[in-house]
């Protein structure tokens, strides 16, 4: 077991530049195996979640190599075997593989996906999609069975209930080798999914209109293998920027689309930080004076999610009441005892997240119940007065590329540590 320890309280300076998107990784790792040749893919995060999926691909017969965040998967001698438990269970993005080996076999059986606890997170839309397409999909056991009647999936008009990234996901990976055209409507307009459709053209599969609500695809009989370059990871972009505005004096983050974080960046703005953006790099100033403000998370092109956590423990630093609402997921918000308990002034009433300051942190012993959780602990660690000691670091480690190294080149305080494993 590890854990981060932090003796926070300094001032951080440099430049730190942003990995390949974690949440694109995990589809396009899955969305290669429909390849009939070696996909190399780069600029992949080294992080757990990647490493786990590589795990997967070689017990289904898939020979990999992945070093200096290039992985180069090659599916020639790809076994569709049942996948019930074990790596399939402990990383939500395991879900790709039912729409993965649907449009590549025809059939899949896969576990229930794991990942971090977020409240309900059902994949009903995901059944809704395949079972349009032709497949049976019934959960025996703990797992989830598709099959269809001779390995055949049709083009469909497909509406989703509500915006889904990974229901849009796995229906297109099902679809790309489904006979006719499929049409999704309500689609989700995330910029990973727009990767994930490029990686799919490039492999020859006939996608239009991804990063728009209405997704259009027209069946192919084969798929090859190409070279892929991963989009840069909004999420981590935008929590070091949120880091260089809590504890910064004068960081530059590179790497960074800025287009994928409009409406995050500008939510900065309204806070009184103030940066100097290029082409590719965001420099953030010291930011002594913020404002408070109101958070709203909504889909893509809104107010990502993900990016509510990591934000929080600048709003600690503002002179007033700030509030969060999380509308995606209303249970991410077990940041906030964990954050009281290192001195902020931070309440839930609801489904809202009041935060309340200025306040001083100090460390403490604090506990990371899911990724993003854990990126916001870390922040609050680096800004608080004496030592910070995270558990639960394995959620951190799942979506942030050598954090540890990445911090202590700014001049963080910062190691990993191992613990002893209690029973």
């Amino acid at each position: 077991m590890k854990k981060i320890k932090i003796r926070g309280g300094r001032p951080l300076k440099g430049e730190v530049t942003i990995s390949g998107a974690k949440n694109s990784a995990v589809a396009l790792i899955p969305a290669a195996i429909l390849a009939d040749s070696p996909v190399t893919l780069e600029g992949v995060p080294d992080i757990q979640d990647v490493h786990s999926l590589i795990e997967i691909l070689e017990i289904m017969g898939v020979r990999t190599n992945f070093s200096n965040n290039m992985l180069f998967i090659d599916p020639t001698d790809i076994v569709s075997i049942p996948m019930p438990s074990g790596k399939i269970n402990s990383l939500r993005a395991s879900y790709y593989f039912m729409g993965a080996l649907l449009g590549k076999f025809g059939e899949a059986v896969v576990g229930l996906p794991g990942g971090c606890y977020l409240g309900p997170r059902p994949i009903d839309l995901h059944v809704k999609g395949f079972e349009s397409l032709g497949a049976t999909v019934t959960n025996e056991h703990g797992a989830m069975y598709l099959r269809t009647d001779d390995h055949d999936l049709h083009g469909e008009r497909i509406f989703l209930d509500m915006v889904s990234i990974g229901a849009t996901i796995n229906i297109m990976l099902a679809a790309v080798k489904a006979k006719g055209r499929t049409i999704i409507e309500n689609a989700a307009r995330e910029p990973e999914i727009i990767d994930v459709a490029t990686l799919l053209n490039n492999m020859g599969a006939k996608i239009r209109g991804a990063g728009t609500n209405e997704i259009r695809i027209d069946g192919v009989t084969e798929l090859h293998g190409c070279r892929h370059s991963i989009i840069p990871d909004r999420i981590e972009a935008g929590t070091y920027l949120a880091l260089a505005a809590a504890v910064g004096e004068g960081i530059k983050v590179h790497n960074v689309i800025y287009e994928h974080l409009e409406s995050y960046i500008a939510k900065l703005e309204e806070l009184g930080v103030t940066m100097a953006i290029s082409e590719d790099t965001i420099e953030i100033d010291p930011a002594p004076h913020l404002q408070p403000v109101i958070v709203k998370t909504y889909p893509y092109p809104g107010f990502a999610t993900d990016l509510q956590q990591p934000i929080t423990p600048l709003l600690i630093k503002a002179q007033g009441t700030s509030e969060v609402i999380d509308t995606i997921y209303t249970k991410r918000v077990n940041h906030i005892p964990e954050l009281k308990r290192m001195g902020a002034a931070a309440e839930i009433e609801g489904n809202m997240m009041i935060i309340n300051g200025p306040s001083k942190l100090h460390g403490a012993e604090v506990v990371a119940s899911d990724l993003r959780a854990g990126a916001c602990l870390v922040i609050a660690g680096l800004m608080a007065e004496g030592e910070t000691t995270i558990s639960n670091v394995e959620f951190i480690l799942r979506g942030y590329d050598h954090i540890v190294e990445k911090l202590t080149a700014l001049g963080a305080d910062i190691e990993m540590v191992e613990v002893p494993e209690v029973e």
